[in-house]
């Protein structure tokens, strides 16, 4: 199963406008660019490369690059891409690596000008297409898309996502260094911290190539430089703005792309590991969700305390796969010291309110004083960090949203995995995985919720049970 007309999903739905650079030039959105727009601004601005932009199977973005020779080798790269190997991009996802070749189809909306080339270059975010020509489905580009295609057939319901992306900055100590401390970091300014104007020249970046912000501040987390590296860890995080589920994931990968290329030329490090060291902040990727249905935002309890069916099914799924999804959301050592510490990180499968500690949570919405809503109300799936492979976890969280429509007893779930802080005792409450075989062993149990309507190929879950199991 695969969706062919990707833009068609959202018909009735209007994402906020990003305002890339290349959608100021080109005067339209990017749903409706053409090759031919491409085209006219390669040739106003003297494009001299072209970068095919794809997402591999280890959740890392790859790059193809070309230096086109004339227009019409440009439209041909264009309008049909390149052939790439597949054995390689996806490796142990049941692929024949005497038959691997795929293609790189490019994906026009995904196109923006590269901010670090020091030439005019063009780069296109691709999809994959396998032999036959249709979209691979061991793709995480095209599982992603088949995950969203079914829950919008299925139930009607367009769900957004957004990314938290939490980082560690790491510098050399000097003695000139006036920065603070660990724990009062939360939205510090400089000159207590020296990540700020990096994280605004990211914020800059990614409105550029059009990637939506929400907004960006420095984190909790500072670590004093050891004489092992002489370096100083102060943390940072920068929220993207909701988006469906695809350009969601895709905006994540991006980011991460721009934060590490600007630190590696002001000589600093960038790191979104889970966990720096032990007894201090971690770096999780909460993924705020919004059910929306005929332009309605879903995710938030009505003024009588009454949660809309939609934000019900999205928590009950959630409370029910959250532990297999940690295959995908939470891939090193270090995952589980972040949780086993217990700071502010989720510990069981419990939502609500106000406990932290909870796998969802409900955020408090931002109201004017006339009690206006100025932000849509979302549900934070709390359990990611930094090692997540954002494509394969979200097309997971679309998954786990059907399966709780399809739940029976979903009532006495929710109410069962309800955090005590909100009043209810969650007697039923299951811890989260610890280890690799207990997630391992999760995502066998589980399965089946994940290759329903085709979207995970059963190569693709049974090679993610394998890399866990190795993990011992």
């Amino acid at each position: 199963m695969y969706y062919d007309n990707q833009q068609s999903l959202f018909d009735d739905y209007t994402p906020p406008s990003p305002g890339g650079r290349l959608q100021r030039l080109i005067g339209k959105p990017a749903s409706s660019w053409t090759v031919d727009d491409l085209i006219e601004v390669a040739r106003q601005q003297g494009v001299r490369s072209v970068s095919l932009v794809h997402v591999g199977g280890d959740g890392w973005l790859k790059t193809l690059d070309f230096s086109p020779r004339s227009e019409a080798h440009l439209r041909d790269i264009l309008e049909g891409g390149e052939r790439a190997d597949g054995s390689s991009l996806f490796k142990d996802s049941g692929i024949n690596p005497d038959a691997s070749d795929v293609v790189l189809r490019p994906r026009l909306s995904g196109a923006f000008l590269d901010p670090f080339s020091p030439a005019p270059s063009l780069a296109v975010m691709c999809g994959h297409h396998g032999r036959s020509g249709s979209p691979l489905p061991q793709s995480p580009d095209t599982i992603l898309w088949n995950a969203t295609r079914r829950l919008k057939a299925e139930t009607g319901v367009d769900l957004l996502a957004l990314g938290e992306v939490e980082y560690f900055l790491g510098k050399r100590a000097d003695e000139n260094d006036v920065y603070g401390a660990d724990d009062r970091g939360y939205h510090a300014t400089s000159p207590f911290v020296y990540g700020e104007s990096l994280r605004r020249q990211t914020m800059k970046i990614l409105g550029d190539i059009g990637v939506p912000v929400k907004y960006g501040h420095s984190e909790v987390g500072y670590i004093e430089a050891d004489e092992a590296d002489g370096l100083i860890w102060e943390q940072h995080e920068i929220e993207m703005d909701l988006a469906e589920l695809p350009k969601a994931a895709d905006s994540v990968l991006l980011s991460q792309w721009v934060l590490r290329k600007l630190a590696h030329a002001a000589g600093m490090r960038c790191s979104f590991d889970p966990i720096m060291m032990r007894g201090h902040a971690g770096s999780g990727l909460h993924f705020h969700l919004s059910p929306v249905r005929k332009g309605v935002h879903l995710g938030a309890p009505s003024e009588d305390g009454r949660m809309s069916e939609e934000a019900g099914w999205l928590i009950g799924g959630l409370t029910q796969l959250g532990g297999a999804l940690m295959a995908f959301g939470n891939r090193q050592e270090g995952s589980f010291i972040r949780l086993s510490q217990g700071l502010e990180a989720p510990n069981c499968i419990t939502w609500g309110q106000f406990n932290r500690h909870a796998l969802i949570r409900l955020p408090v919405l931002a109201r004017t004083e006339e009690g206006r809503t100025v932000t849509p109300p979302t549900i934070e799936f709390r359990l990611p960090d930094g090692s997540a492979h954002p494509h394969l976890l979200l097309a997971g969280v679309a998954q786990a949203m059907l399966l709780g429509r399809a739940t029976a007893d979903l009532k006495d779930l929710l109410d069962s995995t309800r955090s005590a802080d909100d009043g209810e005792n969650a007697s039923e409450a299951r811890p989260v995985p610890r280890t690799f075989a207990e997630v391992a062993a999760e995502l066998e149990a589980c399965r089946a919720h994940l290759e329903a309507g085709d979207v995970f190929p059963p190569a693709a879950i049974d090679a993610a049970v394998a890399a866990l199991r190795a993990h011992g």
